[in-house]
C-alpha cells in the first residue's frame, strides 16, 4: 500500500485566551449586587425616621335649639259642588294640616269670612248670599269660631304634620238664589 506523500497539516498559531464567560460574570455582578442590596436596608434600619410635622388639633361644638313652634302647612279649599234648588243640607269636608313641635299646645280658629261666626255667607251674583257654616264636629253641631277654649279646635303637637278635618254645610235656603258662582275666604289661626 502506497504511502501518501503528504502529511496532515498542524497549525501552529497561538491560541488566544478568551475573557471570561458571560455567565460567570453576571453571577459575580449578582453576588456584588446582593450584598450592596443588604447594606442599604441595614443602613436604613439603623437611621433615625425623618421627623414628620405634628398636626395641630382642637375641636368645635355643633348646636341647635328647638323652640315652641306652630305651622299651618296647608289648607284645602271647601267645595260643595255644583247644585241646583237648595231645599236639602249640603256637606262637605276639607282639611287643615298643622305641625308643631312635640309637646305644644295649640288651637286652631276659623274667621267669619263674609258673615259672622254663627251665619256665615257665600257671595255671588249682584251679591246675593247663601247660607252656609263650619264645624268642628261631623255632626254639625259645634260651630267653629276663633274664641280660644270655646269654639276652636285645641290639640298637641307631636312633631309630625296633623291633619284636622273642617265640617261643612249649606242649610236648606227659604229661597233658592240665582245661578252663578259663590265664594268665601275663611281666615285660618293657630295660635300657640
Amino acid at each position: 500500500m502506497m504511502k501518501s506523500s503528504f502529511a496532515s497539516p498542524v497549525r501552529t498559531e497561538p491560541i488566544a485566551i478568551l475573557p471570561e464567560p458571560a455567565i460567570f460574570r453576571s453571577r459575580n455582578i449578582t453576588r456584588c449586587m446582593g450584598v450592596a442590596a443588604v447594606t442599604l436596608m441595614a443602613v436604613a434600619l439603623i437611621q433615625e425616621p425623618a421627623s414628620a410635622a405634628s398636626p395641630a388639633t382642637g375641636s368645635f361644638s355643633v348646636k341647635i335649639t328647638i323652640n315652641s313652634e306652630c305651622k299651618l302647612i296647608s289648607s284645602s279649599d271647601l267645595d260643595f259642588g255644583s247644585q241646583g234648588v237648595l231645599n236639602a243640607n249640603v256637606d262637605a269636608t276639607s282639611n287643615l294640616t298643622v305641625q308643631c313641635t312635640p309637646g305644644t299646645s295649640y288651637n286652631v280658629g276659623l274667621g267669619a269670612g263674609a258673615g259672622t261666626i254663627g251665619a256665615r255667607h257665600l257671595t255671588g251674583p249682584g251679591n246675593t248670599t247663601i247660607d252656609y257654616n263650619l264645624y268642628r264636629d261631623p255632626d254639625h253641631t259645634q260651630v267653629w269660631g276663633t274664641t280660644i277654649l270655646a269654639d276652636t279646635v285645641s290639640k298637641t303637637g307631636d312633631g309630625t304634620a296633623q291633619l284636622i278635618p273642617v265640617y261643612g254645610r249649606v242649610a236648606p235656603q227659604a229661597t233658592t238664589p240665582p245661578t252663578g258662582n259663590y265664594s268665601d275666604t275663611i281666615d285660618v289661626t293657630v295660635t300657640y
